[in-house]
């Protein structure tokens, strides 16, 4: 079996256990993360999905408390350098907490709903901006 097939089980056996209020929210998110960009797989990271591109973490659910539904848009699971790193939220729903990590936070369905196309447009443009190969 590989080891994104194993990946993909285990976040879905872990959704199926997971007790939270806003749990169809994540299924949904889930679903727009998986389908911006067919080089996305994912895990379970911080107890929660985490979703990467070329191997390294870059999109990771943030579900605690249990009353949010953040993402923690992110380079990786290391620090790096960010002197020279620059994207650009046209969507206007990234809140940056340092240079190279911004958060997005979906407060309800509705939310969801309003924001998949940019949403999915914003996970893309990150996850391929971001990778080893970008140029």
């Amino acid at each position: 079996m590989a080891k994104s097939t194993r990946a993909r089980e285990s976040v879905v056996e872990f959704l199926a256990q997971l007790e939270h209020p806003l749990k169809a929210d994540i299924e949904a998110v889930r679903a727009v993360i998986l389908t911006a960009n067919d080089g996305i797989t994912e895990h379970v990271k911080w107890n929660a999905p985490s979703f990467c591109f070329e191997g390294d973490d870059r999109v990771t659910m943030r579900l605690q408390p249990g009353n949010r539904l953040d993402l923690i848009f992110h380079r990786g699971a290391k620090v790096k350098d960010a002197t020279d790193f620059a994207f650009v939220d046209g969507t206007g729903l990234m809140k940056w907490v340092t240079a190279d990590r911004a958060v997005v936070s979906l407060k309800s369905a509705h939310d969801i709903t309003a924001h998949r196309d940019a949403l999915a447009d914003l996970v893309d443009r990150w996850v391929r901006s971001t990778s080893e190969t970008a140029s």
